[in-house]
C-alpha cells in the first residue's frame, strides 16, 4: 500500500484510485510523490476522462485480458482501472514534445501519468514504458492534439473507444458477407458499443435489418436514437422473426438470455457473436446450444489486424469517418455531465459497478 508521506499541504503529489481485483466494490484513494523523470520521459496530468461501462468491463476480465498491466499499483491485490480521455504534458525530457501539449489516450483513474514516448509523430506516440511492451499496441498510442481544446472532446472520450468496436464488429461481419444473414441482433442495445454497431451498419449495410433487445426501462430511450428497425424488450424475444436468417451480437454476457436467443432462431442463427464482459467459458453451456457456436470478439486483435491490411492512418481514417457521423446524432439522446474532484469521482465508479448510471448520462470525470 502507499501511504501518505506527510509533506506540506502545499506539496504536489500523484493520486490515483486504487480498486481491490477481487472485490472491485472496494476502492481507495492512494498518494504518491511526483516521480523523477529520465531522459526521454514526459509526466502528463490528467485532465479529463470519461466513465463508461466499458470501464468496468476492463476491470471485470483484467487478469484475463492483462488490463491491470497497464497501470500496475506494485500490489498484486490492488489495480488501478484504466479509461479515455485527455491529457496536458506538465513536464518533459523529451526534446520532441513540450511542456502544454495535450494527448488523447488511454488513462488510469489517476491524476497523472509518466510515459516514455516511442516512434514520436505529428499525429502521436506510443509509450514505450518496459512494463507495457507485448500489450496491445491500441491502448498503447496516444493522439497529439496541439495546446487548445476542441469541440465535442467529451463525445470521443465517452464514445470513441467503443464505437472503435463497433466499428471493427461491422467491419468482420460485411467482410464475411453477413454470414447469409438478413438482420443483427443486439442485445443490451441501450450500451455506447451497440449503439455505434447500428449506426455503422445502418451506414455500411443498410439492407440487414437492426433489432435491438433491452430492458422494459431503457426501451423508450433506445427507440428515441433511431438506429434500430425494430427494438424489442427482453421478455418479448419471442416476438422476433426467427424465419429470418440473423446474425447475434451479445454484449449482455448472460448465459440465459443466449440461450434464449439459439433456441429461438435455431438454425436460422448464421453467427454468434460475443462481445464484453466474460470468456466464452463463464457464459454456461454455450456447447449445449442450438445453431452455431459462439465466438468471442476482441477489438484489439481485429484492430491490429486492419491496421496490417490498411495501414494505421488508413484505418483512423475510416473510423473517423463513421464516429463523425455518429458524435452529430449522438447529442439528440445523451447528456453530458461533468463531475469534479475525488469523491464525485469514485462514488460514480462505484455507481457505474453498480449499473446505477442511465444510459442517456454521459460522465466526464475531472480531477485535476
Amino acid at each position: 500500500m502507499l501511504a501518505k508521506t506527510g509533506k506540506e499541504d502545499g506539496d504536489e503529489m500523484m493520486h490515483s484510485l486504487w480498486v481491490k481485483k477481487e472485490d472491485l466494490a472496494q476502492s481507495e484513494w492512494h498518494e504518491a510523490d511526483m516521480p523523477a523523470l529520465a531522459d526521454g520521459q514526459i509526466l502528463l496530468a490528467v485532465e479529463k476522462y470519461a466513465l463508461t461501462a466499458n470501464n468496468i468491463t476492463y476491470a471485470v476480465v483484467g487478469d484475463g485480458f492483462g488490463y491491470w498491466n497497464f497501470f500496475p499499483t506494485g500490489d498484486d491485490q490492488w489495480g488501478i482501472v484504466p479509461v479515455w480521455g485527455f491529457a496536458s504534458v506538465v513536464a518533459s525530457e523529451n526534446a520532441d514534445i513540450a511542456v502544454g501539449e495535450r494527448i488523447y489516450g488511454y488513462l488510469p483513474m489517476a491524476s497523472h501519468l509518466l510515459v516514455t514516448p516511442t516512434n514520436v509523430q505529428d499525429g502521436g506516440f506510443v509509450d514505450g514504458a518496459a512494463h507495457r511492451q507485448g500489450l496491445a499496441i491500441i491502448y498503447n498510442q496516444y493522439h497529439r492534439l496541439g495546446q487548445d481544446e476542441s469541440p465535442l472532446e467529451a463525445e470521443r472520450a465517452i464514445f470513441q473507444p467503443l464505437f472503435t468496436t463497433s466499428f471493427l464488429i461491422e467491419h468482420f461481419m460485411r467482410s464475411n458477407d453477413w454470414f447469409g444473414a438478413e438482420a443483427l441482433l443486439m442485445t443490451s442495445a441501450s450500451s455506447k458499443t451497440s449503439l455505434g454497431l447500428a449506426m455503422v451498419a445502418k451506414n455500411l449495410s443498410p439492407k440487414i435489418r437492426r433489432i435491438g433487445l433491452t430492458s422494459a426501462g431503457n426501451k423508450a430511450f433506445v427507440e428515441q436514437s433511431g438506429l434500430y428497425d425494430e427494438v424489442l424488450t427482453y421478455d418479448n424475444l419471442s416476438a422476433a422473426d426467427a424465419a429470418k436468417p440473423t446474425v447475434s451480437v451479445d454484449f449482455a454476457g448472460n448465459s440465459q438470455l443466449l440461450g434464449a436467443i439459439h433456441s429461438h432462431w435455431g438454425d436460422n442463427l448464421k453467427f454468434s457473436s460475443l462481445v464484453g464482459a466474460t470468456h466464452i467459458s463463464e457464459r454456461g453451456g454455450a456447447d449445449a446450444l442450438q445453431g452455431p457456436k459462439p465466438e468471442l470478439f476482441f477489438a484489439p486483435t481485429a484492430a491490429e489486424s486492419l491496421m496490417k491490411e490498411i495501414g494505421p492512418a488508413a484505418f483512423r481514417a475510416r473510423v473517423d469517418e463513421q464516429f463523425s457521423a455518429f458524435v452529430a446524432g449522438a447529442s439528440a439522446y445523451l447528456t453530458v455531465e461533468r463531475l469534479d474532484g475525488r469523491d464525485a469521482l469514485q462514488t460514480a465508479y462505484l455507481a457505474m459497478l453498480a449499473n446505477e448510471v442511465a444510459p442517456s448520462r454521459g460522465l466526464m470525470c475531472h480531477l485535476n
